[in-house]
């Protein structure tokens, strides 16, 4: 019942059109750029500097200050969020409640056990890792540099990490859904723009196109536990641990985040080394939470057709 919850909201398929254009390209690409645009402006020597800085998102122009770069980085999705949740309020009157989740209220703890399920796992296998390989982990801990690193974690993350999901999972995932009147049309394309989405990453330059399959597979891993839990909450936790842990961990000189972070991967990465793991660990995942909260009805919950019936259940239990 998660995707019928846009019935009891304004549901038009223009709507929807107009939002996400607000949400992409105002709040997220123009509002939220705007406080990294300055300060990089700023810190250039002069105008070609700041193209040529821009080139690489301005991280030239923030040498040694990753922890200030990586804040005004995150702050560009408070931008997205922010005119998402205006989006959701004024043109659809849609409760935020009824975007996340199909229950009365948000379940707090579904959201901390995803994520302290996920951080718990991701802090074990690190430790392994340096103990079993110490020449590809190199200690990097620097307090001061990691205590602000700490601090953007904390405030900023999250709201990343939510707005990516309040977006693709929330969003997205209900308007498409009720238009296709069905849930796997829902489901592949979200899961598909999600990993698309980071084709700019470097490690994509790096390793090549082939580790965008990990990013969809991440993005039909997030929809399937989105469907089958009927609301957010699961997929919300594990992306906050995902992105936290792996700002405060792990950082190396080739990936998205780099960070004052404990350790140093130093290692020489490989396509299949971050490819075969997720399919590997993310369906015993899934297991673990469909065992957990007893999901039922698979079939139906990912494939099955969208209602759009009038009367539909206020919650679920």
């Amino acid at each position: 019942m998660y995707i019928e919850q846009a019935y009891k909201s304004l549901n038009d398929g223009w709507r929807y059109i107009i939002g996400f254009l607000i949400v992409f390209i105002f709040g997220w690409q123009l509002l939220g750029v705007i406080p990294l645009g300055v300060v990089s402006f700023l810190r250039a020597e002069n105008i070609n500097s700041f193209l040529e800085a821009g080139l690489e998102n301005f991280m030239p122009l923030f040498e040694g200050e990753s922890n200030l770069y990586l804040g005004l980085v995150l702050f560009t999705f408070i931008g997205g969020l922010i005119s998402l949740l205006l989006v959701i309020k004024y043109l659809h009157r849609q409760k935020f409640t009824e975007l996340v989740t199909a229950r009365k209220k948000m379940d707090w703890g579904r959201v901390f056990f995803a994520f302290g399920i996920w951080a718990a796992f991701s802090i074990i296998t690190t430790i392994i890792g340096y103990y079993a390989s110490p020449e590809d982990l190199q200690w990097n801990f620097n307090l001061l540099p990691f205590l602000g690193l700490l601090a953007v974690t904390l405030l900023l993350l999250p709201l990343q990490t939510s707005f990516e999901e309040l977006l693709f999972r929330g969003y997205l995932m209900q308007g498409i859904g009720i238009a296709a009147k069905n849930k796997v049309v829902p489901l592949i394309i979200t899961s598909l723009v999600f990993g698309l989405m980071h084709a700019f990453n470097p490690e994509i330059e790096k390793l090549g196109y082939s580790v965008l399959s990990v990013y969809i597979g991440l993005g039909f891993f997030l929809g399937i536990i989105t469907l089958m839990d009927d609301g957010m909450e699961l997929a919300l936790g594990f992306h906050a641990s995902n992105n936290m842990i792996i700002a405060l961990l792990v950082t190396s000189d080739w990936t998205a985040l780099q960070t004052n972070s404990v350790f140093l991967d130093v290692s020489e990465p490989s396509a299949i080394g971050q490819i075969v793991p997720i399919f590997i660990i993310l369906p015993i995942l899934t297991y673990v939470f469909a065992k957990k909260y007893k999901w039922s009805g698979w079939r139906e919950k990912l494939l099955g057709k969208v209602s759009s019936s009038e009367e539909l259940p206020e919650t679920i239990a």
